[in-house]
């Protein structure tokens, strides 16, 4: 059973239990609180209510769109994240784009991460612990850091010291967010490493991003071949510089001159002169005698 598999079945095994009346939790300090803080359950989406507060209004009707057709094809890859109100009815904190999207695809139900009235240290406590586990996937370290930024409002320096890692490593972790949920689909499934996904990121057009990315499936390419072809992809974007344009030499030499010197030595020459003046005669012949005889010319 791989883990995608098994973190469904627990997500079903959670949700099964908050509609149980007999296990409805409120509180931290409730039974079997701490099976849910922290964790990803599936919710049913009837039972999820829009924040009245949510400042945003305005969505892009076809980035909706395509987000529904992403998550036909790919499921909800970053869960949302609602509160609980009452026994099985839930109101978001974040990702109301993903709801929609949801509802457009012909979701049932969507991956959820549930807060309660005092779970912020718990939480905390619980995503921390999450993420020092070895078993977890850049992505899923990646969602539970953006999750401390989005609803424990930690700064970046902060997590730092929870979670003992250096301010860069976690801001490396945040980029691979950025990346076309395909790839970081690629990521989890581990079809590419956490350093493609880096290669990846500097690439703003994401065509050209996925095309790397298959060809990396394809070719199978190490991190470094990845580095190659992007950055011979973004030298291919910079403008080309203009014609080189030749100094002029302080001095020229005239046909005339060209063809009075080859008619001395009965051949024709070439003549040639850089920037500083400094030049070359070249003088062809046609066998030892021609050259001998050119030679004899120029001793005089």
């Amino acid at each position: 059973m791989t883990q995608a598999i098994k973190k469904q079945a627990l997500g079903r095994g959670l949700s099964a239990l908050l509609k149980d009346p007999e296990n409805d939790i409120k509180s931290v300090n409730d039974k079997n609180a701490d099976k849910v803080v922290g964790n990803i359950i599936e919710l049913e989406l009837e039972a999820i209510e829009i924040n009245p507060f949510q400042p945003r209004s305005n969505f892009n009707e076809e980035t909706l769109q395509e987000l529904a057709s992403s998550i036909k094809e790919l499921g909800v890859i970053q869960p949302i994240t609602v509160r609980k109100l009452e026994f099985n009815k839930y109101q978001l904190i974040s990702g109301e784009r993903r709801l929609r999207a949801a509802k457009i695809a012909g979701l049932t139900v969507i991956p959820s991460y549930i807060r309660i009235a005092d779970d912020n240290e718990s939480l905390v406590m619980a995503l921390v612990e999450n993420i020092q586990r070895h078993d977890l996937d850049p992505i899923e370290i990646a969602l539970s850091y953006q999750r401390l930024i989005d609803e424990i409002q930690l700064t970046q320096e902060q997590m730092s010291d929870k979670v003992g890692k250096k301010r860069s490593t976690i801001a490396n972790y945040l980029r691979l967010l950025k990346l076309d949920p395909i790839i970081q689909t690629g990521i989890r499934d581990g079809f590419i490493s956490m350093g493609h996904g880096r290669a990846l990121i500097t690439i703003e057009n994401e065509d050209i991003q996925s095309d790397i990315y298959h060809k990396i499936i394809s070719q199978n390419l190490s991190v470094r071949e990845t580095e190659n072809v992007v950055k011979n992809y973004q030298e291919s974007l910079k403008p080309k510089s203009g014609k080189t344009i030749k100094a002029i030499p302080p001095f020229s030499v005239s046909e005339m001159d060209k063809k009075e010197i080859g008619t001395t030595l009965g051949t024709k020459v070439d003549i040639k002169i850089d920037a500083k003046g400094k030049g070359k005669i070249t003088i062809p012949f046609k066998s030892e005698a021609d050259f001998q005889r050119i030679i004899a010319l120029i001793k005089g």
